[in-house]
């Protein structure tokens, strides 16, 4: 769930960044938006939610 919710949280800070330097638009952000919640609903949600997890339990793991 944290690993969810700092994602999220990531991805939010990237698009207004973003959306502030002009380099995306409003309509940009909408649209991937809608893509989000439409990827959500379908079934491959389990497999990208799996591969998150895993990269994410892969880059937690490293030590510099």
């Amino acid at each position: 769930m944290a690993i969810s919710i700092s994602v999220v949280l990531l991805l939010f800070v990237l698009a207004v960044i973003f959306v502030r330097n002009g380099g995306l638009k409003i309509t940009h952000a909408i649209v991937c938006l809608l893509l989000g919640f439409y990827l959500a609903s379908t079934s491959m949600a389990p497999t990208i939610h799996s591969g998150l997890t895993a990269t994410a339990d892969i880059v937690s793991s490293l030590r510099p």
